[in-house]
């Protein structure tokens, strides 16, 4: 055990050095890449009128993603419907999808119990 920790530990002083020596020309040429969307003047009234922009613009698209929302359970309801002519692949993308949902759910079981297996006998 003490010798899987002193691995980890060497392992994270590695990647701590990889990310001081490599970070800060990461840092510039990402800023480079994407300096058509950085506004200037930098300024608070800016960054106050982009963060409104961005609520209302999210605010504004509801009714269209509320549109989309039931045009899909539609759909879900008129495959229920004729279930019967539901292909072999259909069935598999539904089952992949819930079997997702469900292992979506375990992780987050395990992360909102600070990554600890309870009740499990190992």
């Amino acid at each position: 055990m003490a010798s899987k920790l002193h691995q980890l530990q060497s392992k994270a002083c590695q990647a701590t050095q990889f990310a001081c020596k490599h970070g800060s020309s990461y840092y510039k040429q990402l800023l480079e890449q994407n300096k058509q969307y950085i506004q200037e003047p930098a300024t608070v009234e800016k960054c106050s009128l982009l963060s409104k922009q961005l609520l209302y613009t999210r605010l504004a698209s509801i009714p269209g993603r509320y549109e989309s929302f039931w045009k899909e359970l539609d759909y879900v309801k008129n495959l229920w419907k004729n279930r019967q002519e539901l292909k072999v692949e259909d069935a598999g993308i539904a089952a992949l999808f819930g079997l997702e949902c469900f292992a979506w759910f375990c992780a987050g079981e395990i992360v909102g119990r600070g990554f600890t297996f309870t009740g499990y006998y190992v």
